[in-house]
């Protein structure tokens, strides 16, 4: 059995960011440089605006040492997709298995936004996250859905996804269109590079977590053991196929043995922390 780590060590460099917000360019509350000041005034580390079917140029825009991600939302006719790492903006198919074909020919990635969202919880439905090929990742927290119908969690959908044998991750966003969205959620990248292909390539392949308030300070891997530390007490889960939770503790750290034969394909770390604060580390696939 050998535990997949998405994660550098602990040498690596957290960079804090967000890939879902809007500017007056659709209909979010700020203009693009306003929104970049926001977030920078933040200390966000880096950040991309993905306002609704069009593409910000972002190169003319001062990020304040931010690394900035060209991207958008893709919104008319079907469920919403953030296309990350746009160079330009790919044409609204009904079909999204179009939409994410066309995003990966143009050296991009695709994000399922909200899958919660709405009065019937089921903005982006089941069957098509699981028909669908080729998309990087769901959000399994979308900001803005705490003050809409829906549920902004999705971590459900993500479990059947992950038991099924999809490969996603997951991702935690402001999808800001109200200044008071700004700086609910966001992800936690490794990156050796501050650059946007650094940070690109870290989200390709996992080497983030995301969050609502609870900061992760380190996630390690040797041999058949998991550790995660966080830098406040909280209760931290280990959940496998299905959301089923496999081990818990109160306090900073949670260390979990795989069995040598688990009767389980993954193992996420799950942290609660006050206010219902949470993080989630990305998937350890086992094989």
């Amino acid at each position: 059995m050998r535990i997949l780590n998405p994660y550098f060590d602990s040498s690596a460099v957290w960079m804090k960011g967000n890939l879902h917000t809007h500017t007056t360019d659709s209909d979010g509350p700020n203009s693009p440089q306003a929104t970049i000041d926001a977030y920078a005034e933040r200390g966000y580390d880096f950040l991309m605006l993905s306002d609704h079917d069009r593409l910000t140029d972002v190169t003319v825009l001062d990020p304040h040492g931010m690394v900035l991600i060209p991207g958008n939302e893709i919104t008319a006719n079907a469920p919403h997709v953030l296309h990350v790492d746009a160079r330009s903006v790919v044409p609204p198919h009904s079909d999204r298995q179009l939409v994410f074909d066309a995003i990966r020919a143009a050296g991009g990635f695709a994000v399922c936004s909200h899958p919660n969202w709405e009065s019937h919880f089921n903005h982006c439905p089941q069957e098509m996250l699981m028909a669908w090929t080729g998309y990087t990742g769901i959000e399994i927290y979308n900001g803005v859905v705490e003050w809409l119908e829906g549920n902004p969690c999705a971590t459900d959908r993500w479990d059947r996804l992950l038991a099924a044998g999809k490969r996603v991750w997951g991702f935690a966003h402001d999808d800001c269109h109200r200044a008071e969205d700004l700086g609910v959620a966001w992800i936690m990248v490794q990156s050796h590079e501050r650059t946007p292909d650094g940070v690109v390539d870290a989200l390709r392949n996992g080497r983030f977590y995301a969050s609502t308030g609870v900061a992760i300070t380190n996630i390690s891997v040797e041999e058949n053991r998991i550790r995660v530390q966080t830098g406040a007490p909280c209760r931290i889960g280990a959940i496998s196929d299905y959301g089923y939770r496999r081990a818990m503790a109160d306090g900073t750290v949670l260390e979990f043995e795989i069995p040598p034969n688990p009767p389980y394909t993954y193992i996420r770390i799950e942290c609660a922390g006050n206010y219902g604060r949470m993080a989630w580390t990305q998937p350890f696939f086992l094989e």
